[in-house]
């Protein structure tokens, strides 16, 4: 049974993110219903590592004293899997926009496609996608891109542990990577596309893995909240 003390001395909570949320919706939804069920004003709720609104996965979520912690846990080393597709770019790096140029890809064969992945193994530079949470002078820059404005985005080093390629279906290429902190999938998708001359976008997106935490571990915001309802009386 939970109280309001363990989530206020520390929880840490494993979620797997659901599509089409923000992470920052995610904490909002469990920051409201701890209030709600302990009737308390004021709970701290973080997470450690944000996941775009597209992605589904393991989202590490701390309470209370344990929102110290996130620094150290957002540091950790992910896993990723998902999908990439050739032949065609978008604005966002992913399905978020809708595709502005297409490319050919004739000339892709699977073992091009699986050698450009070394290309990438080892510490990289990359630049972070124009729609992404980054701020400049206090905005982020997805709120200017949806504006249409653009700017000038520095690259940063980020590092690809591992690349594999688990499958190839026509222009639909699946992946695991292993990364570190900081590291934009979309952004590895994008230049994936420029290495192979053919053009790639993210269309499909899972952390299934974060330092010592696992996807297996976690649970959904309709478990986590049915749990918490039933782990004490109202």
């Amino acid at each position: 049974m939970m109280d309001v003390d363990d989530f206020k001395n520390g929880q840490l909570i494993l979620i797997d993110k659901p599509l089409n949320w923000t992470s920052f919706q995610v904490v909002n939804k469990l920051r409201w219903v701890i209030r709600k069920k302990f009737n308390i004003k004021k709970i701290k709720v973080g997470h450690a590592g944000t996941l775009d609104p597209l992605a589904t996965g393991l989202l590490i979520i701390c309470t209370g004293k344990f929102t110290k912690k996130l620094n150290l846990l957002q540091a950790e080393t992910k896993e990723y899997t998902g999908t990439i597709t050739l032949g065609a770019t978008t604005p966002s790096f992913d399905l978020e926009t809708k595709i502005n140029k297409t490319f050919p890809t004739e000339h892709l064969t699977d073992k091009t496609i699986k050698d450009a992945t070394n290309l990438f193994i080892g510490e990289i530079d990359q630049k972070p996608p124009l729609y992404s949470a980054i701020k400049k002078d206090g905005v982020r820059l997805y709120e200017l891109a949806r504006k249409g404005e653009t700017t000038e985005i520095k690259s940063r080093k980020t590092t690809i542990f591992e690349f594999e390629i688990t499958k190839i279906e026509l222009l639909d290429v699946s992946f695991r990577v292993i990364c570190s902190k900081g590291t934009y999938i979309r952004s590895l998708a994008n230049d994936f596309g420029i290495t192979l001359k053919s053009g790639a976008h993210l269309s499909a997106l899972r952390r299934t893995k974060s330092g010592d935490y696992n996807i297996d571990d976690a649970i959904t915001l309709e478990v986590f909240i049915e749990k918490l309802n039933n782990s004490i009386d109202n």
